[in-house]
């Protein structure tokens, strides 16, 4: 159950996350090809008005009648293909004295339908696409006029003409419109395989981590199975020396009653039943007895374990010598060693080496 939410959770935020970063990314992408078409449409329409005038303005050099240039210009804009954008003419009073759709002619230009006001104006694409958001969206059986804005305009030398460009702003964000969708559903597709991978390679390597942690724990429980048969055998082992002590004044043994220590000048005699731990410091022996005391002896590490009685006294690494009465716990301690906790405790720590750890428990086992 744990796992289910932890994975829900998981998925949850990747989706959050996600949504957040593609929402940028779509607005962004969107703007950036809605002002590149919208930049082309601008180039290609100023180019159109500007060739198309020094057209006419050549014309009315060869002085041409300007009621048969009107006639030729209204015959040729007749075919126009009004899918993006066309031409059209005005006079100097703004009346309309060419257009492709005929009707049009003799009617005054509308200021409403036009984004330029002079043929100074320059509109730039990132204008002309703040216009285009900013307006209502026109209707499909509204008029081609009305469904265009005028972009450009250029004056016709030698005449008080004015030409202009059209483009079919419906038609634009029809194609916009294209954009968002293409993106869209780009964005939702790659969305879906990027969460539904992160999740499922989350799940993976998660199991992959639950399986290595459930080995560890199980090997740590084995541990500590065994550290607690370790400490149990302690006990026991400690309660039979205890039993056994009272027997041990009537049979021989090679090995010594008690140790000659020193404390400054005065000899004190030890028994060994009273040592807790033999340790060295310094070239210097000390014997621990289980009150506490402290006293020097003059013999080495190596002399006196081969004098103590092996069943009571452990060799357990080159600076100490404890005595099996003295254990109070045996935990593990690095790879694969164990640490002694002794009473009264030990200024410095007894640890047993990996290499010798099963002497020590063999030991216990006696």
């Amino acid at each position: 159950m744990r796992k289910d939410k932890l994975y829900f959770l998981t998925f949850l935020s990747i989706t959050i996350i996600y949504g957040i970063v593609a929402s940028l990314a779509f607005h962004y992408l969107v703007k950036q090809s809605s002002l590149k078409l919208l930049e082309t449409h601008l180039v290609f329409s100023k180019k159109e008005a500007k060739s198309f005038s020094t057209l006419l303005s050549h014309q009315l050099s060869q002085n041409i009648a300007k009621d048969t240039l009107i006639d030729n210009i209204q015959k040729s804009l007749n075919g126009t293909d009004f899918e993006m954008g066309f031409l059209s003419i005005y006079d100097w009073s703004g009346k309309v004295i060419a257009h492709p759709d005929i009707k049009n002619v003799g009617l005054l230009a509308s200021s409403n339908n036009s984004y330029v006001s002079s043929v100074n104006d320059d509109l730039t694409p990132k204008a002309f696409y703040d216009l285009l958001n900013a307006e209502n969206d026109i209707s499909n059986t509204e008029t081609i006029e009305k469904q265009s804005k005028v972009i450009a305009l250029s004056s016709i030398q030698n005449s008080d003409w004015i030409l202009a460009a059209h483009l079919r702003t419906d038609n634009i964000k029809s194609q916009v419109g294209d954009f968002k969708n293409q993106f869209l559903i780009v964005f939702i597709v790659m969305g879906l395989f990027i969460i539904i991978a992160a999740v499922v390679i989350l799940r993976i390597f998660g199991s992959s981590y639950e399986k290595t942690l459930e080995l560890k724990n199980e090997k740590l429980e084995d541990e500590v199975i065994n550290l607690s048969k370790l400490n149990r055998a302690i006990g026991e082992y400690q309660q039979k020396v205890s039993e056994e002590n009272t027997n041990t004044a009537e049979e021989s043994s090679a090995s010594k009653k008690r140790l000659l220590t020193y404390v400054r000048n005065e000899l004190v005699p030890v028994s060994t039943d009273d040592i807790a731990y033999i340790y060295t410091e310094n070239t210097i022996t000390y014997v621990v007895c289980n009150d506490k005391k402290r006293s020097a002896s003059n013999q080495s590490l190596d002399e006196l374990s081969a004098q103590l009685d092996e069943s009571f006294f452990f060799r357990a690494n080159r600076q100490f010598i404890i005595s099996i009465a003295s254990i109070e716990k045996i935990v593990k301690y690095g790879n694969n060693q164990l640490k002694i906790l002794v009473t009264p405790d030990s200024e410095s720590s007894i640890i047993i080496s990996k290499n010798k750890a099963a002497q020590f428990k063999q030991w216990l086992n006696t």
